[in-house]
Parts: structure tokens; C-alpha cells; sequence
């Protein structure tokens, strides 16, 4: 294993090649939608995460132990500008119109995320929460940063540019109602499952 660049045959290494080839190919397909106003949108939330993420690393509420270029930087600079964006472009891009729905959807993107940082936290050595933070933290921070975003991306992106999920969809009975409450249900579920299993 190079001093450089952390590879090695374990869990972390695959979780991170895939965060990186899946956040370059995503990025690549939305550049090609408006280079310069989902470029500028994918700017602006990659300086907003880092510099998030720069912070409480500094501030010592959670740590990176295993990170792909561990002499670049404390955090994983790389895995968060390339996840991170991705995740704000998709939210802006199929968030439905009307913030009565925009709510749920966020909602059930912030369950996935958290349930996955939750297994994460769990089973790799990619991030350790430290003092004075904890899943609920995390679960706040990801509700600003999405909702921020939602914010200006409505004001860079057009919405000719935009694919709202429709209304229809997420009526009660149909399938978009259907995932939402699945996801929450499950989330909500395995979530408090890992939760307790820490005490």
C-alpha cells in the first residue's frame, strides 16, 4: 500500500472506487444536460460541502480514518466533491414543484443517506464520529445542505432544465407514494435497530 494513495483489498477501497467512478460518470451526464448552470450549481456545493466538512474535521466532531489520498488532507476531498454535488444536482433535478412534495422526496433521499452512513459508521473504518456528534447531527446537516441547495438551484437551474417528479406519481396509492413510505419505514426501522445496537 502506498504512502499516496490508500488502496488495499478491503471494504473501504471497493465503497470509494465506487463513490468515485459513479460521482465522475453522474457529474459528467449532468454537465452534458447545461455545462454552465449545473457546472456553476455543482461549484458552489462542492466549495459549500467541503468547507462543511473542513470544518467539523477541524473542530473534532468526526474523523476520516481510511481516506483514498491520505497525505492530501485530513478528509476525504475527493470522495465528498464528487458525492456530495451529485447528490444536490439529482435533488434539484427531479425535486417535484410544489414544496408540500419536495419535503417527502428530500425526506426519503435524507433516510437513504443517513441509513447508509449509518452502516457505514458501523462496519468501515471511512468515518468515526467523535465528540459532541452523532447521528441526529448528521441528520440535521444533511436536511440544511439539501434544502439550501434546493433553494439556489432554483435560481440557476431553468425549469426547462429541470425534471420534476410528478404530483401523480406521489399521490397516496400510487408508486411514488408506495417507495416514500417504504424507504421511511425501513429506514426508520433498521436505522433505530443500528442506533440501539450502540448502547
Amino acid at each position: 500500500m502506498s504512502k499516496f494513495i490508500n488502496i488495499g483489498m478491503n471494504v473501504e477501497t471497493f465503497l470509494i472506487v465506487t463513490v468515485v467512478t459513479g460521482g465522475i460518470i453522474g457529474i459528467l451526464l449532468f454537465l452534458r444536460i447545461d455545462l454552465k448552470r449545473y457546472g456553476l450549481l455543482y461549484l458552489l456545493s462542492v466549495i459549500v460541502g467541503n468547507v462543511l466538512c473542513y470544518l467539523f474535521v477541524e473542530l473534532g466532531f468526526y474523523s476520516y480514518p481510511y481516506r483514498l489520498f491520505p497525505t492530501l488532507s485530513r478528509m476525504p476531498i475527493v470522495e465528498i466533491t464528487l458525492s456530495f454535488p451529485l447528490l444536490v444536482l439529482l435533488s434539484v433535478r427531479y425535486s417535484p414543484k410544489i414544496w408540500a412534495w419536495k419535503i417527502p422526496f428530500y425526506w426519503a433521499i435524507i433516510h437513504i443517506g443517513m441509513f447508509i452512513e449509518t452502516v457505514i459508521l458501523m462496519n468501515t473504518r471511512i468515518i468515526t464520529y467523535e465528540y459532541k456528534w452523532d447521528f441526529w447531527d448528521s441528520y440535521t446537516w444533511w436536511w440544511i445542505y439539501l434544502l439550501v441547495f434546493e433553494w439556489i438551484g432554483s435560481m440557476i437551474i431553468p425549469e426547462q432544465l429541470r425534471k420534476p417528479l410528478s404530483i401523480r406519481t406521489l399521490r397516496y396509492g400510487r408508486l411514488g407514494w408506495f417507495l416514500i413510505h417504504f424507504v421511511l419505514i425501513i429506514t426508520i426501522f433498521l436505522g433505530g435497530y443500528y442506533l440501539g445496537s450502540l448502547k
